[in-house]
């Protein structure tokens, strides 16, 4: 059933993550749509009588998602002034949403179809100092398996070249350097060699696809442009030479994969970022259990490790936890991070309490 204040206040909790994540313009923008968005179109009355859960449904980053995609195709001017904080009035910015909903109803409706796939290069920093742990662990050759690949810019690790708080990991050469600001504990440097690494996706998106590439940069927020930048070299990157990413169902492929024979001396390892919260409850404890059933047949020549970055609600930000069997079966908390991977900070920085992963009930939309 349909709760249009459980909707609105949907943006106002968006809002608040932006706030949190040095994002004021589209703090600013959620609040004015939380207050005034009205049902008089297509698209202000299906987000009012969403009959989902709106938060879990990304409701409020569908939607500017929409928005941003018709300010970078230079159809509305009134909206790009918001874009570009120009605009901060509330009641001015309130006229340039209901201008563009008149205008727009009919372009903006489809992007409620679908959650958003941000899939954002930046979380590769955060995934990365993880598979270092593990390799740190269990030696340096990893197998990667990603659930909830999106478009698959996170398959790109292998080919990223980081730089964390100083300590370099991955080619020399490579076309995009992934540096975040680094904050506590640098890691201590360990060899990392990921010998093959292939996703999954209920839904991937192709991102050589301009039409694709164009969605995918809407969701990048306006405050970042350097998440653009990266995003196009990311995308420039997969033009170069694709990735391994396939349609499937998370438990259904990592049930698959599993059972594929592992060579000696390699860590195979189960990885995602921003994805738990969007899994059906099923999926999410068939996973659970079929790393736990796994991992107790590990052995030291033929580990299994699990990285994640996930989010935590009480902290509006990344959680960085790592576990990994024989000998490592209890979570351990390595680091958090910003959700597009402006920052990462090493070291148990704070205990969200528990095992992971964390409860249905503390979903965080970052977009």
């Amino acid at each position: 059933m349909a709760d249009e204040a459980a909707n609105r206040e949907a943006f106002r909790i968006q809002a608040f993550y932006c706030s949190r994540m040095d994002a004021p313009i589209y703090a600013r923008l959620c609040e004015v749509i939380a207050d005034a968005l009205t049902p008089d179109t297509r698209t202000g009355a299906r987000i009012l009588g969403w009959a989902g859960e709106p938060t879990r449904d990304a409701l409020p980053l569908r939607f500017v998602g929409g928005l941003h995609a018709l300010v970078q195709a230079g159809s509305d001017s009134g909206l790009a002034a918001v874009f570009r904080g120009e605009i901060t009035d509330r009641e001015a910015i309130a006229t340039a949403l209901r201008s563009a909903l008149h205008a727009h109803d009919d372009a903006l409706l489809p992007w409620l179809d679908g959650p958003p796939q941000t899939n954002e290069p930046g979380r590769s920093a955060a995934l990365m100092l993880g598979l270092m742990e593990i390799a740190r662990r269990h030696g340096p050759r990893l197998e990667i398996l990603e659930i909830g690949s999106s478009a698959g810019l996170n398959l790109l690790i292998d080919r990223y070249r980081f730089d964390l708080g100083g300590v370099t990991v991955g080619p020399d050469d490579a076309p995009v350097t992934i540096a975040p600001e680094w904050r506590g504990v640098a890691p201590e440097p360990v060899p990392v060699e990921i010998v093959s690494i292939r996703g999954c996706d209920v839904q991937p998106l192709d991102a050589t696809d301009p039409t694709v590439g164009a969605r995918l940069a809407a969701y990048v927020w306006a405050e970042t442009p350097e998440r653009a930048e990266r995003l196009r070299g990311a995308i420039a990157m997969q033009r170069d030479r694709g990735v391994m990413l396939e349609r499937a169902d998370a438990a259904a492929w990592l049930a698959e994969r599993l059972a594929v024979p592992q060579d000696a001396g390699v860590t195979r390892v189960l990885m995602h970022s921003v994805v738990w919260q969007y899994l059906p409850d099923e999926t999410a404890q068939a996973i659970r259990e079929m790393m736990n059933e796994v991992g107790n047949r590990a052995t030291p020549e033929r580990p299994l490790g699990w990285v994640m970055m996930e989010p935590d609600r009480a902290l509006a930000q990344q959680v960085i936890r790592v576990k990994s069997w024989p000998g490592h079966a209890a979570t351990a908390v390595i680091g958090t991070a910003h959700a597009h991977g402006t920052w990462v900070r090493g070291g148990l920085a704070h205990d969200p309490g528990g095992d992971y992963p964390i409860p249905a009930s503390a979903h965080v939309v970052t977009g």
